[in-house]
């Protein structure tokens, strides 16, 4: 793997990790999520246009992969709100490609060989160190299976609809219902006021943060191979842990930190 795709593969692990952080830590959670996903629409949609390329046969896609998107950051901002960030991520990151695996496995028919059979055995022991046994703890467990099932599903609908558009056309199409939707639903349920508010800088950079994570991975799948990058990339369940204990100040134990590092080594051996 060429050093440039590398570095370029582990800033993203970092940028993905540091939104997540970025919202976790928020007293606000589901208006400081409105506000950054407002923000990598409107921040981004000049380049967008810029780089315009889509045709008619997106749309399909496009809708279930909004349907997915939308459920994930509805589910991701509740997960934050109940329980640690140390559990959720790994457990939402690592979660999702043995899911994919299953699906393409069992669905569409797709081989699976030993050293996948393997990195779904390490995912499953490292979500068993992760979650731990407390009350908090299954919450985030069952937010971070739910979280998986919805990056599983826009996983497998994005590798279709790629196909009709470049990925930063798509990209916005994508997020542009499920942000105002989410935005919508944040208004009527909290009122306007609570997105007013959670205009800040923390919220704004994580909006910015998501679509520096994704050009970051694009410029690295330009380098090197599609599977070497993924594995590299999911280095961010490792990043999520270390940065939960330093600036969350969450209990991130030895063994949860090592079930993290787990989940990491089996998306590696996935892809």
């Amino acid at each position: 793997m060429p050093a440039a795709a590398l570095a370029f593969a582990l800033s993203a692990a970092v940028f993905h990790a540091l939104w997540n952080l970025l919202l976790a830590r928020e007293r606000d959670v589901e208006g400081a999520t409105a506000v950054a996903l407002l923000t990598a629409e409107i921040v981004f949609l000049p380049l967008a246009a810029a780089v315009w390329r889509a045709d008619i046969g997106v749309w399909p896609w496009l809708v279930g992969s909004g349907a997915f998107e939308l459920a994930y950051f509805a589910l991701l901002a509740t997960a934050y709100r109940l329980a640690p960030l140390s559990v959720v991520y790994p457990i939402a990151r690592g979660g999702a490609p043995v899911l994919v695996l299953v699906a393409s496995a069992a669905a569409l028919g797709h081989g699976t060989s030993a050293s996948q059979v393997a990195g779904v055995v390490l995912v499953v022991c490292g979500v068993l160190l992760v979650r731990g046994l407390g009350r908090a703890d299954l919450v985030g467990l069952a937010c971070g299976v739910a979280i998986a099932c919805c990056i599983a599903g826009y996983t497998l609908v994005d590798k279709h609809g790629i196909e009709h558009a470049n990925p930063i056309t798509y990209l916005e199409l994508s997020m542009a219902v499920p942000t105002a939707l989410y935005a919508g639903a944040v208004a009527r349920v909290k009122g306007a006021s609570a997105i007013r508010s959670a205009v800040r800088p923390a919220p704004v950079a994580a909006g910015v943060a998501t679509f520096v994570a994704y050009a970051l991975v694009l410029a690295a799948l330009e380098r090197a191979p599609a599977a070497s990058v993924a594995a590299v990339r999911e280095t961010s369940v490792v990043v999520a842990a270390a940065l939960a204990a330093i600036v969350l100040k969450e209990r991130v134990t030895a063994w949860r930190f090592a079930g993290a590092c787990l989940v990491a080594g089996g998306i590696a051996l996935l892809a």
